[in-house]
């Protein structure tokens, strides 16, 4: 099985190897047989177009100005000998065979002498003055792109322009082109209102050129433009051989180099075959050895780590199980919290509704026929009235806050000040508990948080510390900033909190006193509704037993502005 798996991996490699160079060599052979000469002659009739374009505007311009062509042209082609003259001295007889001709002026040869040398020895001053004029155009398109340009005056049929030793052939060619008298000259790739571009093939000279022919915008000169295309057959039949033979010797010594490579790849494969049918027995202490940094590398030391994690499955089964069950006996306690709370409302709601029920039952029947019995059934109802209407508020209260529909109106003030009007208005409920007040303000305390429910949770801290005070009856209020925070605590002497109901107090009507007695009028809600505004202020809260007491503390973000 092993060999055959070795055999088949590195045959489908080789194969696709293969494959994919010979569809490269045919992609290749395709894109320069079809597109190839498409492409060149597209790219050279765009040329033909521009040089068309850029020579009729300027040719139209000078029309407009009320300049003769011809004239135009003498005249430039004078200026430029002049300036090769004074620059470079005359040497008509090295440019004899080169020169371009005027319609009558003999310095024709000037055209390219006088302009493309000057250019080189003159330097800025000449160029740029050739390249504001028409010849100068005309000029950079025979250099830059290889064409003849000859013009031609329509009205005496006489050349305006031209190169010298093929001028009278391309006049002649161009009248017979519009007299009509060239039959099936080549192939008209595009026809213009004033012009018409075609390919055309010259028995004379045995190639292919590229003629665009007709008049200029004035309507009054004629022009053919020439350019020579080169055998793009040829060029396409040559690249077309070098691709194969280059081709074929990457597809030899590909094919050689991907046998050796597949060789490397393929026998750790083997191993790792053999090591997959050992686990698949259970045999997990069977292990790849390599330490090669690659793919089959990282392989095998997964499966190095698959043996291992199979070995810790029945754990990880046992652990989920005991999640599982942890989840099972969270959903109860979720229950039983939820009946609680309902057997909570009930009973702290039930002793109130029974003692407004029985008072009121006594006015009915005439049971309190003086006024002090009467104030006093009036009193005990509008008390447990109260209670019930206090502990519905803090309900709402704690739910709003639960459910995120009471967030924080955050402000800057001083918690001293706070501390310092809070203790103020409770005096009289300070002297009536007879609690001795020990206040540790670290100066002002500026601080960000709302201001409203950091007062309500001041007043639950205080009313708690005076409703648990004995022994020396103390409460010790101390604020201090801690760096970014500031840690508000309140302790008061007394009964030390039981370490089994600590966590517990945050909790929703829980009461450290079991029989839930009725001494403190408190409804176990307060507590729940200072956790709840720690948490919307992303904010701590908790409690300590200290000596001789108990302590509760909570945090806020200092305002550093």
């Amino acid at each position: 099985m092993g060999k055959y798996l070795h055999g088949s991996i590195r045959h489908r490699i080789m194969m696709i190897f293969m494959g994919l160079t010979a569809v490269m060599m045919l992609a290749i052979w395709a894109i320069n047989n079809w597109w190839l000469e498409k492409y060149y002659i597209d790219q050279k009739r765009k040329e033909m177009e521009q040089a068309y374009d850029e020579i009729d505007a300027a040719v139209m311009e000078k029309s407009q100005a009320g300049e003769i062509i011809s004239e135009v042209i003498k005249r430039e082609i004078q200026q430029e000998w002049e300036a090769w003259s004074n620059s470079a001295g005359q040497e008509e007889g090295e440019n004899e065979e080169r020169g371009y001709f005027s319609k009558d002026e003999p310095s024709s040869r000037a055209y390219e002498e006088g302009g493309h040398q000057g250019k080189e020895e003159t330097g800025d001053k000449s160029g740029s003055l050739s390249e504001q004029t028409l010849l100068g155009k005309i000029r950079d398109y025979e250099e830059k792109n290889n064409i003849n340009i000859v013009l031609i005056d329509g009205n005496t049929g006489t050349a305006i322009l031209g190169p010298g030793r093929d001028s009278d052939y391309l006049i002649q060619k161009v009248q017979r082109y519009v007299l009509g008298m060239e039959k099936k000259r080549g192939i008209v790739l595009k026809k213009h209102e004033n012009y018409v571009l075609e390919t055309n093939f010259d028995f004379r000279s045995q190639s292919s050129y590229m003629e665009s022919w007709g008049f200029l915008s004035d309507n009054s000169t004629l022009f053919i433009m020439s350019m020579p295309l080169a055998s793009i057959r040829e060029s396409v039949e040559l690249s077309n051989q070098f691709t194969t033979f280059v081709g074929l010797a990457a597809l030899v010594l590909g094919s050689a180099l991907i046998y050796f490579v597949t060789m490397r790849v393929t026998k750790p494969l083997q191993r790792l075959a053999v090591l997959s049918e050992r686990m698949s027995e259970l045999d997990f202490d069977a292990k790849y050895e390599g330490d090669s940094r690659d793919e089959i590398g990282v392989l095998g030391r997964s499966m190095n780590t698959l043996s291992d994690k199979l070995k810790e499955t029945v754990g990880a089964l046992q652990k989920a199980n005991r999640q599982l069950q942890h989840d099972i006996e969270e959903k109860i306690q979720i229950d039983e919290m939820r009946k609680e709370f309902i057997a909570n409302v009930s009973h702290e709601l039930k002793t109130p509704i029974a003692l407004i029920q029985g008072y009121a039952e006594g006015l009915t029947e005439g049971m309190a026929e003086d006024a002090a019995s009467r104030d006093y059934y009036c009193e005990v109802i509008m008390d447990e009235a109260g209670k019930m209407n206090k502990m519905v508020k803090q309900l709402l209260t704690l739910s709003a806050l639960e459910f995120g529909n009471d967030a924080p109106v955050w402000e800057h003030f001083d918690l001293a000040e706070l501390i310092r009007d809070l203790l103020s208005s409770a005096d009289i409920l300070i002297q009536q508990k007879n609690a001795r007040i020990s206040l540790e303000l670290d100066g002002p305390l500026p601080v960000w948080a709302d201001e409203f429910k950091i007062e309500e949770v001041m007043t639950n801290y205080l009313n708690n510390a005076m409703n648990h005070l004995s022994g020396e009856r103390i409460i010790k209020i101390c604020a201090k900033r801690q760096q970014e925070k500031v840690v508000v605590r309140v302790y008061n002497t007394g009964q030390p909190i039981p370490e089994e109901d600590i966590d517990n107090l945050w909790t929703k009507f829980y009461k450290v006193d079991k029989a839930r007695t009725r001494a403190y009028g408190g409804s176990g809600i307060g507590l729940s509704i200072v956790k709840a505004i720690m948490d919307a202020h992303h904010q701590e809260c908790g409690v300590r037993n200290t000596d001789g007491g108990v302590e509760f503390w909570f945090t806020l973000a200092a305002d550093s502005a």
